[in-house]
C-alpha cells in the first residue's frame, strides 16, 4: 500500500512541548504544485517548530491523532489524487516530523501541496530556496560550497554561499538557463548553466520557489 509512505515525509511527531525562544526570525512559504501557486509567504519567529510556525499564519488540520498535516488553508491532501503536502528546510526535503524540527534565523520553511506519483514521492534538494542550503544547512547538508567553473559568476557565487563541503558547478555544458541540484551523499551538488549562473548571482532570489529549472 504506497500511500502509506506520504504521511512518513509529512509526520507530525506526537508531543509538541512548550515554544522554544529565538531571537531572529525564519521565512514561511506556502505553495502548490512544485510552487507554482503561492499561498502564503512571510516571516515568523526563530525558534518555533516547524509546525507552531505553520500553525501560527495558516489554518491547519491534521489526521493520525495530529501526527500527520491533512490540510494548509483549507486544501486537503488525498490518497486517492496521491497529492499531499510535504516540506523542505532550506531546500532540504525535510525527514523529522514538523513538530520536531525547530527553525533557526534565516531558515526558509517550504510547504508544496503537489503530486506524489511514481517519482514524485521524494524530492531531497531543490533550487528554489537558494541561496539555501548553502547559507544555513539541514539536518544531512552542512552549509557551504565549492564554486567551480569560469567566468564572472564564480566568484560573486562563492562570496553569496560561503566555503564548505558542497559543490556548485557552473558549466557551459549544461543547458544555458538551467539549475537543477541533487543529493550526493550527505552534500549537495547544483549545477548551473551560464545564464542561470549569472542570474543568481546577480540576484539570489531569481529561482524562488522553483524545484528545478530546465535548460
Amino acid at each position: 500500500m504506497r500511500w502509506l509512505a506520504v504521511p512518513l515525509l509529512a509526520l507530525v511527531l506526537a508531543g509538541c512541548g512548550g515554544e522554544v525562544r529565538g531571537h531572529g526570525t525564519a521565512t514561511l512559504w506556502v505553495t502548490r504544485d512544485r510552487g507554482a501557486q503561492v499561498l502564503y509567504s512571510g516571516s515568523v519567529p526563530a525558534g518555533l517548530t516547524a509546525m507552531q510556525a505553520l500553525e501560527r499564519k495558516l489554518k491547519v488540520s491534521t489526521r493520525y491523532g495530529g501526527r500527520f498535516v491533512q490540510s494548509i488553508g483549507g486544501v486537503s491532501g488525498s490518497a486517492s489524487a496521491q497529492r499531499d503536502w510535504l516540506y523542505f528546510v532550506n531546500g532540504i526535503e525535510a525527514d523529522e516530523g514538523a513538530t520536531a524540527v525547530h527553525l533557526q534565523p534565516g531558515d526558509v520553511e517550504w510547504w508544496d501541496y503537489r503530486s506524489w506519483k511514481g517519482s514524485g514521492l521524494s524530492v531531497p534538494v531543490v533550487v528554489g530556496a537558494f541561496p539555501e542550503p548553502f547559507r544555513h544547512g539541514f539536518e544531512w547538508a552542512k552549509p557551504g560550497a565549492r564554486v567551480v567553473g569560469s567566468g564572472p559568476s564564480v566568484a560573486k557565487l562563492q562570496s553569496i554561499v560561503g566555503r564548505g563541503p558542497n559543490a556548485i558547478v557552473v558549466s557551459a555544458a549544461a543547458p544555458a538557463g538551467s539549475a537543477v541540484a541533487t543529493r550526493e551523499g550527505s552534500t549537495v551538488r547544483l549545477v548551473l548553466g551560464l545564464r542561470a549562473a549569472a542570474r543568481l548571482a546577480a540576484d539570489p532570489s531569481a529561482f524562488r520557489y522553483r524545484y528545478a529549472v530546465p535548460g
